[in-house]
């Protein structure tokens, strides 16, 4: 019986579908409505274009570490 090949971390992770943001803890902190499917993408495109401006901020202060001051 052949051995079963290890995938790795990066291999499962590939990919632009992922979310950055949980969908269970999103639905979880939103306490009288609910939630639409699309709003998770939409979510999760704001948040990726949030951490793109505090890491020009970042940049542009000449460190390499984001901190809360570049939200």
């Amino acid at each position: 019986m052949a051995a079963k090949k290890k995938t790795s971390k990066k291999a499962k992770k590939a990919g632009p579908a992922e979310f950055i943001i949980s969908k269970s803890r999103t639905k979880a902190a939103v306490t009288e409505c609910n939630v639409s499917s699309e709003f998770y993408e939409a979510l999760d495109n704001r948040v990726r274009e949030i951490i793109a401006e505090a890491e020009q901020r970042t940049l542009g202060n000449g460190r390499k570490t984001l901190k809360p001051v570049d939200l």
